[in-house]
């Protein structure tokens, strides 16, 4: 099975007053993550487009384990955890690395998305071709 991670270092934009990453930037992250993941299977958002479709996230959730501060090199792990019949939903850990070089878990995250009509926006069954490449991905 297929495991995908997305690197990032937080911009000094992307951190608050608290000098931690702001909670919003989380979301941004996920969705750059699951684009990526994408990429890496050759599911392209153009071939989704010409095919009439598109894909909105339709709930999200963040769970806060530790922060992130600025320049800290993170990554966030993308697993697919449930393909329904016109949603999926992926899970994200994005995960920092210690002093002494061990990583762990600082937010754990969930989106779940639909697949539409690019010209109703109505809803469509998840595509063959997205479906076969989110069962591949292993979950961690």
């Amino acid at each position: 099975m297929t495991q995908y991670s997305f690197g990032i270092v937080p911009r000094y934009a992307e951190v608050d007053q608290q000098g931690v990453v702001f909670n919003g930037h989380y979301l941004t992250w996920f969705d750059e993550a699951c684009t990526g993941l994408f990429d890496h299977l050759g599911v392209v958002f153009p071939d989704l487009a010409a095919a009439g479709l598109d894909i909105q996230v339709v709930h999200t959730e963040i769970d806060f384990q530790a922060p992130v501060r600025w320049r800290e090199t993170v990554r966030i792990a993308v697993r697919s955890e449930h393909i329904g019949t016109t949603s999926f939903t992926m899970g994200f850990t994005v995960l920092g690395t210690d002093g002494d070089g061990h990583e762990s878990p600082r937010v754990h995250g969930r989106n779940v998305y639909v697949v539409v009509s690019s010209t109703d926006w109505s809803k469509r069954p998840v595509p063959d071709s997205v479906r076969g490449a989110l069962g591949s991905v292993a979950p961690r």
